[in-house]
């Protein structure tokens, strides 16, 4: 079995694989001062063979691999350390890109071919952006909906703080209906424009896939979502892994 560990800035993402198939999902709170207990209660039971790691919270990436090297003693791989993606990086100082990023591309390209857009719907939303040649083009960046929400309240005097959900209705008849409703909506409308600029750079026939904490939120409002896969980052983790086989595809 193949544990891939998504470390993201508000969780960790456990995903348990056999035979390339993802048999456990499980999360934990990426703030917290020790892993060991919530470790040990997800992994048990479940022999691990390897463990990979992609991470974009250093700190964090240092305390659970230290906990998972003592709990399950076997070989443990950190993406961009350990492994390298195997995808050509187009960034101008490439190594500005999260290795979630690149990750998320590789099992998109694996899966769904290329040309692609990838759009990550975490603490942050991210849109990255595979060429034809199955290159790693570029991509955004943009508040995530939670952080937008705190920033709404934090930056104001008199908007309250609220629980991010599904509207109640497009146009909101009250302040926390008003907020979910320019969030949400908001950020469907974003995501369905900026699918069409990005296809007209790269190819109208690219497909747009969304995954991420939030993409079962958001996806209902969007119109250019063509695949929704919440388990691309973990998918991505274990093909690295079990792959030497896989890379040819790429």
């Amino acid at each position: 079995m193949i544990l891939a560990v998504d470390i993201g800035n508000t969780n960790i993402t456990l995903g348990i694989f056999k035979n390339n198939r993802l048999i456990k999902r499980s999360a934990i709170p990426t703030a917290g001062e020790k892993y060991s207990y919530q470790l040990k209660q997800a992994l048990r039971g479940y022999d691990i063979c390897y463990t990979i790691i992609c991470s974009v919270v250093p700190q964090a990436t240092r305390k659970l691999s230290c906990d998972l090297k003592i709990l399950l003693k076997r070989p443990l791989y950190i993406v961009g350390k350990d492994i390298k993606v195997p995808v050509r990086n187009l960034y101008r100082s490439p190594r500005q890109v999260g290795q979630d990023r690149l990750v998320n591309a590789y099992a998109g390209v694996v899966l769904y071919g290329a040309p692609l857009i990838v759009v990550d719907f975490g603490t942050a939303v991210t849109f990255d952006v595979i060429s034809r040649k199955k290159e790693y083009f570029g991509g955004m960046i943009i508040p995530g909906l939670r952080i937008s929400l705190e920033a709404l309240n934090q930056k104001t005097a008199l908007l309250p703080k609220i629980k991010l959900e599904r509207p109640q209705e497009f146009i909101g008849r009250d302040t926390g209906n008003s907020m979910l409703s320019g969030i949400v909506y908001g950020f469907a409308a974003l995501t369905d424009d900026l699918a069409l600029r990005i296809r007209k750079k790269i190819g109208r026939q690219a497909l747009l896939v969304g995954t991420g904490g939030n993409i079962k939120l958001i996806a209902k409002y969007c119109h250019r979502i063509d695949k929704i896969d919440q388990d691309l980052t973990l998918k991505g983790l274990n093909f690295l892994i079990s792959s030497g086989r896989r890379d040819r595809h790429l």
